[in-house]
């Protein structure tokens, strides 16, 4: 099998890595906006690097990793569903509604397969969680919580393209609750906080913010992200229902500390951020991408579920701005078919 890698920065050498070192991956072929950076890990990894995108149709791959900027996801995309050719994308199809919706029908037209990266459906936290809410073990869940910290913003640059908080950081959060509980999300109600850096409004972003949401069977999800949690990287969800309680994400590299005389001490070594975190997450899901292709497996994720989640931030943005509820049959793109 031979695999097309567009973009070489920090995810896209993560990924590379994986399928350089798969047993049923004989050969990758890579490239860049920065095709030194593409040449230099072409080179570290014993690879071929191409001077561009229509080099690699060109040369001919079985199958394509986009892990470029998020503007041009929805474009690659449609043009490898055009050829013909499964794709993994890095999150998000795109920033808007109608761009997300070209390129899902482009894929769902032309019968390809088209899988994301969210790869928190591959940590075996929440893995576990959605067995334990499956199997009945929680009773009727009535409460679900969520957070995920970053421990310092990023480069003011980033922001403008980012989407802003909900549709970059929360809509992980987004995807996980639907994934974990199997329900969907019916309405929301939004609200965040730039009272940090001037970057956030020079953006018209938020560091902060908080959605409050309703699933199917009233079950009620509080979720919250932050880009400046000093402590460090802190994701967790906590699901609790009428028989028991648990958590994803709790460990001895939790950044928090107990007030409590007998509480558990802070962490000596906390997470720095979301690579060290999910670092065996992005490798399995890659490792799932090529069974795919492979006809071992079902998609894990398809395009119609990220869809879902940008509908839900999509949903929070208009949520925030209004001060409102929102519900999400007010946002287009929904007839998903509901999980089994």
């Amino acid at each position: 099998m031979r695999i097309g890698v567009i973009g070489t920065g920090r995810i896209g050498t993560i990924h590379a890595h994986t399928l350089s070192r798969h047993r049923d991956v004989g050969s990758l072929i890579l490239t860049d906006a920065d095709p030194a950076r593409a040449q230099a890990l072409a080179h570290r990894l014993g690879e071929t690097a191409a001077p561009g995108v229509d080099e690699i149709y060109t040369w001919g791959v079985d199958a394509l990793v986009i892990t470029t900027a998020t503007s041009a996801h929805a474009e690659l995309i449609g043009r490898a569903a055009r050829a013909g050719l499964p794709v993994f994308c890095e999150k998000p199809i795109a920033l808007d509604l109608a761009g997300t919706l070209q390129a899902v029908s482009e894929v769902e037209a032309a019968g390809t397969v088209l899988q994301m990266g969210f790869q928190r459906r591959f940590d075996p936290g929440y893995t576990g969680a959605r067995e334990a809410v499956r199997s009945g073990r929680l009773g009727r869940l009535h409460t679900v919580r969520a957070m995920s910290s970053d421990p310092e913003p990023p480069p003011a640059g980033y922001l403008p393209q980012s989407g802003g908080l909900y549709r970059d950081a929360l809509i992980h959060d987004f995807d996980i609750v639907r994934w974990v509980t199997g329900r969907e999300i019916v309405d929301v109600y939004a609200a965040g906080s730039d009272a940090g850096p001037a970057m956030f409004r020079e953006a018209d972003d938020v560091d902060t913010g908080a959605a409050l949401l309703t699933l199917e069977g009233g079950t009620l999800a509080v979720l919250t992200a932050t880009r400046m949690n000093g402590a460090g990287y802190d994701v967790r969800m906590e699901l609790a229902g009428e028989r028991d309680q648990i958590v994803v994400g709790l460990d001895d590299r939790t950044p928090i500390a107990s007030t409590e005389p007998t509480g558990p001490p802070a962490a000596d070594k906390p997470w720095t951020g979301f690579l060290e975190r999910f670092g065996p997450a992005y490798e399995a899901e890659l490792i799932g991408f090529v069974e795919v292709v492979r006809g071992e497996r079902a998609n894990p994720c398809d395009g119609r579920e990220a869809l879902q989640a940008l509908r839900v931030a999509e949903a929070c943005e208009l949520s925030r701005r209004e001060r409102r509820p929102v519900r999400l049959r007010e946002i287009a793109g929904g007839a998903v078919a509901p999980y089994g």
